[in-house]
């Protein structure tokens, strides 16, 4: 009897061991881009699952608004996952703290050559690779080619010069469209303010010190605000989040918007029928020009108790198959080589006025405390589309707040 129940307990141990008792789980935090993201992920794992059986991969979907603090909520109770998407731009102070692991040690040169190196540099630091761009993009202007055709405009607006004129004359069409979507809130808000200042050959930062108090900071400020009120933008833009301008042109409410090639997909989906065109970004009275060059990174932390799996999890979702499924659902640029020659992207003209764009891509400064100048300097923007603060003042304060912040 004994012997019998021994060999039954035997049994038991062995069928859970063949089960998975002891597989290694790998929890991965993504960041949600669209309704598409979460679908893409959970079948990615069961495709990795399928084919290596001892790992189990849990997926937590999170929205971006709320990513940031939910990171660092579980990073500081000891509870984070594995792998989590990032902003890159938080990269810096991620790996100053020691709390992401250099991927090096995993990197072989094949590996390596997948990928298109604009999108891996913003990556490596201190000659170390510390994430993987999940997610890449740049920004150009949609402009609604009907619009503009009722407005006696033939082609969008080279400058930001022409690009005023542009709206002065779609105003005069008395609709309730307006020429240009401009963007007031949440993410990014202060990026919509760097396309003039790039066009109007300013920086964020120069030689350590705040770009926001230049003449060209002023003048850019001066110029949005002439926009907004002489009626050429949508009214309330501190009400609107990007999505929400995006939407507003898909609506065929603002006959322009600066944003990144996944609304091409949106529209095809949500807007079929607008008639539309993809441009650069206009540029300044002197040709200053500059789009801004976006990745988000994929990083292992360093607490990780199963880095090894992580690692494997990380190279199936890097395979060419992957990535080109991924940007697809996504609209995002290709960060895989193999991938770009896809005709899907090769052969998409929207797409190449993006790819175009990035010789003279500008990305978030690798700086720390990046987050709190981004927002230093959208409250200021915000302040003055507001009508709340004078210009010049209210940019040289926020300089200053970001001076301190830089020492």
């Amino acid at each position: 009897m004994m012997i019998r129940k021994l060999s039954l307990l035997a049994g038991l141990s062995l069928l859970a061991f063949s089960g998975g008792a002891f597989a290694d789980t790998v929890r991965v935090t993504i960041a949600e881009y669209s309704k598409g993201t979460g679908p893409y992920f959970e079948e990615a794992a069961k495709a990795f699952e399928a084919a290596n059986p001892d790992t189990k991969i849990q997926i937590e979907v999170v929205p971006w608004d709320s990513l940031q603090q939910k990171l660092t909520t579980d990073i500081s109770a000891g509870a984070n996952a594995d792998l989590s998407i990032i902003g890159t731009r938080w990269l810096l102070d991620y790996v100053k703290e020691g709390i992401i692991a250099p991927l090096d040690g995993n990197i072989t040169p094949d590996f390596k050559a997948r990928f298109i190196d604009t999108f891996l540099t913003p990556s490596v630091m201190d000659g170390k690779v510390y994430g993987l761009p999940i997610a890449a993009s740049a920004r150009a202007m949609y402009y609604n080619k009907d619009i503009f055709a009722k407005a006696g405009i033939d082609t969008p607006p080279a400058t930001w010069a022409d690009f005023k004129t542009s709206a002065e004359k779609i105003k005069a069409l008395g609709t309730e469209t307006y020429g240009f979507g401009l963007q007031g809130k949440e993410i990014e808000t202060d990026v919509y303010f760097y396309y003039g200042l790039w066009a109007n050959g300013g920086e964020i930062v120069k030689d350590g010190k705040s770009g926001l108090d230049s003449k060209a900071a002023i003048d850019t400020a001066t110029l949005y605000k002439s926009f907004i009120d002489g009626g050429l933008t949508q009214p309330g833009v501190t009400s609107y989040s990007r999505e929400d301008v995006q939407n507003l042109f898909k609506q065929g409410k603002v006959a322009t918007v600066i944003t990144a090639p996944f609304l091409s997909g949106q529209i095809k989906n949500e807007a079929p029928n607008l008639n539309y065109g993809v441009a650069p970004i206009p540029a300044g009275p002197d040709g200053g020009k500059g789009t801004y060059g976006v990745t988000d990174s994929i990083v292992l932390f360093e607490n990780s108790k199963n880095k090894e799996a992580a690692w494997k999890f990380l190279d199936f979702l890097f395979t060419t198959e992957q990535r080109t499924k991924f940007d697809k659902i996504e609209g995002f640029l290709p960060v895989n080589a193999e991938e770009a020659k896809d005709p899907y992207f090769a052969d998409n003209a929207d797409l190449k006025v993006f790819t175009n764009l990035l010789p003279n891509a500008r990305f978030a400064p690798v700086i720390p405390g990046w987050e709190d100048i981004a927002q230093t300097t959208s409250n200021a923007i915000q302040k003055i589309y507001l009508g709340q603060g004078e210009i010049e003042p209210t940019l040289k304060e926020a300089a200053a707040k970001i001076n301190e912040t830089l020492k």
